[in-house]
């Protein structure tokens, strides 16, 4: 009966910047504004790609998931964080927990995916123009745009299923701002190789697989570019694919920095996880998804245009 009423945990205290109120202060106002930024960003974005029947491209329907994907990722974490910085009490329920676990993880595999196929459709588009409107067909992109959304639930299903199940007893401390899959599952007072295992290989599946078309996908890019005769034919080129390759070393790199980098064995249960850790998390759950549409819309000229056109028929409007 002991061992059972130790296991029963009904909620998780999330430590994010606890004991630091002058910080929190700061952050809040940060985190407020960076937020506007991305939902003001991305939705200009899938506006735009919804308005504008230039935008009605493979490249700009998959930057349009990619746009209402990052407030999906961003809405998941960031309005709880805020609440957290301005109470005392920083406690998430059981199942809020689960909920936030599963739409955090859902959505990041969801565009780790996504990114693959945008590095697929721009391969064929620089190394086979010709074909392009052929294999970039309407079924074609919309199927690989389903297919990375539906790889993201599955996968956060079993996932967080399998985090679920673990016995937590009395140890609740999150030292993170939300219930990061890995922190919880830290928690538990069980054998979780088997889970680490699991997420050994749904990483593999769903970040490294993608990660690798990627790569292959701009070695034959760069490789097809630098048979163009003309500097300014190799400059156009560029252009076409520079904006997601720009995200994708973003994404990508902030992971491998957060996930790969030397750790205490206790690290992410310590009290002493240190400030750097927290705010590349923090850059990783905010400043990406911020600067996914200042990076589009400053290195495109369709999106540009899509936009000087729109605010030209807003002011005629008026």
């Amino acid at each position: 009966m002991e061992w059972e009423n130790q296991t029963i945990l009904v909620e998780f205290f999330l430590k994010g910047l606890s004991g630091y109120p002058r910080l929190e202060v700061l952050f809040f106002v940060l985190i407020l504004l960076l937020y506007v930024v991305i939902l003001l960003g991305n939705g200009t974005l899938i506006i735009l790609s919804i308005l504008d029947s230039r935008l009605h491209t493979p490249m700009y329907f998959f930057l349009g998931n990619l746009s209402f994907l990052d407030i999906c990722y961003t809405s998941t974490s960031i309005p709880s964080t805020l609440v957290s910085f301005l109470t005392e009490r920083k406690t998430i329920s059981f199942s809020g927990c689960a909920v936030q676990m599963f739409l955090g993880l859902a959505m990041g595999t969801t565009e780790c995916v996504l990114l693959g196929m945008m590095a697929f459709d721009r391969y064929v588009a620089i190394c086979n123009p010709l074909r392009y409107l052929i294999i970039m067909n309407r079924n074609s992109y919309v199927t690989m745009a389903a297919g990375s959304w539906l790889s993201g639930v599955v996968n956060s299903a079993v996932q967080t299923a399998f985090v679920v199940r673990l016995p937590f007893c009395r140890n609740n401390v999150v030292n993170h701002f939300s219930c990061e899959i890995l922190a919880v599952m830290k928690l538990a007072c069980a054998d979780i190789s088997g889970n680490e295992f699991i997420m050994l290989v749904a990483t593999t599946l769903f970040t490294l697989m993608p990660l690798l078309l990627i790569v292959i996908s701009y070695s034959l890019i760069v490789s097809s570019i630098l048979k163009i005769r003309s500097s300014e034919g190799r400059s156009k080129a560029f252009s076409t694919c520079s904006a997601h390759l720009t995200v994708v070393i973003i994404f990508y790199g902030t992971i491998l920095f957060m996930y790969m980098k030397p750790k205490s064995k206790d690290a992410l249960n310590s009290d002493g996880l240190d400030a750097t850790d927290k705010l590349i998390s923090m850059f990783y759950g905010v400043m990406t998804p911020m600067m996914n549409p200042l990076i589009y819309s400053l290195r495109n000229k369709d999106v540009k245009e899509a936009l000087k056109n729109l605010l030209s028929r807003r002011l005629i409007c008026k």
